[in-house]
């Protein structure tokens, strides 16, 4: 198995998230109610699994392999770029959580932050992860010998493994 095949089925289930944030969306924008336990799943599912999760193998595993290798300038940016891109995900989704918060405390003005987070994030994500799958990885591929993905592999299966006793860890941590 290549090393992109993991990251890339991530991205369909990451894919199919969005798809429904993007309907919850609509029926924020019909109904005018912001569903707090919906927006909160989401934002766990984006903060563990696509950030955590993909992006913490994509960053702390593929990416450092990477800067190692001698790639050319273009591709060097565009793998900074998409570390960027990770950030601007973090921060969207910070925002929108602090929005519902507000929301929720009265402050009329953070509903039209919430959705506009949300439709940030529904056009966002779909062109980074096209970016990785159609640009980058394929061509990344040339500076992968078949024993360093094998090696990788090894370490994304180890590294998904850990994920969920951290998120657990880090929850009783706070709620003790």
């Amino acid at each position: 198995m290549q090393v992109r095949a993991p990251l890339m089925i991530e991205h369909r289930l990451i894919e199919r998230m969005l798809a429904l944030i993007k309907a919850e969306d609509m029926r924020i924008r019909e109904t005018g109610d912001i569903d707090s336990v919906f927006i909160d799943n989401a934002v766990d599912f984006i903060r563990v699994y696509a950030d955590k999760t993909h992006h913490g193998k994509e960053e702390g595993i593929l990416f450092r392999d990477l800067a190692n290798k001698d790639m050319s300038s273009q591709e060097k940016r565009i793998m900074s770029e998409l570390v960027e891109e990770h950030l601007v995900g973090r921060k969207t989704v910070s925002d929108l959580v602090d929005a519902k918060k507000r929301h929720f405390a009265g402050d009329n003005s953070a509903h039209e932050i919430v959705v506009e987070k949300l439709e940030f994030l529904i056009t966002f994500y779909p062109r980074h992860i096209e970016k990785e799958d159609k640009v980058f990885f394929p061509a990344m591929m040339q500076y992968l010998p078949v024993e360093d993905q094998e090696r990788m592999l090894r370490e994304f299966w180890e590294f998904d493994r850990n994920v969920i006793h951290q998120k657990y860890r880090d929850l009783v941590e706070e709620l003790a």
